[in-house]
């Protein structure tokens, strides 16, 4: 397939889990692509652009423009999670989370913009969350910094669609990645704990990183056109499905 021929996509977090697959994907269809990550691999497929979406982005959007000639689409992968209630969390936890997984996102956001004004398919992509919409146990801190990207994605399309951006996100249920991989590792029984992960998605599995892959590809191709704000959900069923057991 080739519908992103001609067409640049930046990725933050593009050196692995979802923004990894997202950024081969986009490449498989035909777009150049360029990954913004704190050590994004050299040599490879796309263009490597070291970035910390936790400081300003002009330079490193700047690079990408100069590197592969222009810039159509932003897909915000970068972010972090944190495990725990309320009272868990210390003021540090929710000031990095935030700014990760909010405020990156308005940096990334900010720094793309001007170059994608000049494109004719200018699109941004968030990677939101279920958690932005369905309470989980022990996810204060990251539930809220969900529930803001959902807000953000509505308020920048309404803002930007004027101009010919669209703006969109995809809600992901549990995802099957490096991360969920190492907070398994922590438990006292890290089969039964991704059995549990799983168990509570109706499909009774993971999502994969190639499935939210599947619909930031669908969101940000130049064939979705009429859609922007809105939130895709991957997530095995969990957002609409109440199932009798």
């Amino acid at each position: 397939m080739s519908e992103f021929a001609g067409l640049v996509a930046a990725v933050t977090g593009g050196a692995s889990g979802i923004g990894a697959a997202v950024a081969d994907l986009l490449a498989d269809r035909g777009a150049a692509v360029a990954v913004l990550d704190r050590a994004p691999a050299e040599g490879g497929r796309h263009l490597a652009v070291t970035a910390d979406v936790t400081a300003p982005l002009d330079e490193a959007m700047a690079r990408v423009v100069d590197g592969l000639g222009s810039l159509d689409i932003l897909v915000n992968c970068a972010g972090i999670s944190a495990v725990g209630t309320v009272e868990d969390a210390a003021d540090d936890e929710w000031r990095r989370c935030l700014d990760v997984n909010v405020v990156g996102i308005a940096r990334a956001s900010r720094a793309a913009l001007p170059f994608l004004r000049g494109s004719k398919s200018g699109v941004i992509v968030n990677i939101s969350s279920i958690a932005a919409t369905a309470g989980l146990v022990n996810r204060a801190v990251y539930s809220a910094t969900k529930g803001a990207v959902h807000a953000l994605t509505l308020a920048m399309a309404a803002d930007l669609v004027g101009e010919g951006i669209r703006v969109v996100s995809v809600a992901p249920g549990t995802v099957d990645t490096p991360w969920v991989t190492r907070l398994l590792a922590g438990a006292d029984d890290p089969a039964e704990e991704k059995r549990k992960l799983a168990a509570r998605q109706p499909t009774g599995r993971l999502v994969t990183a190639d499935q939210v892959a599947e619909a930031v590809a669908y969101l940000a191709s130049p064939r979705s056109g009429a859609t922007t704000g809105t939130s895709l959900a991957v997530d095995g069923g969990m957002s609409g499905l109440r199932l009798v057991r």
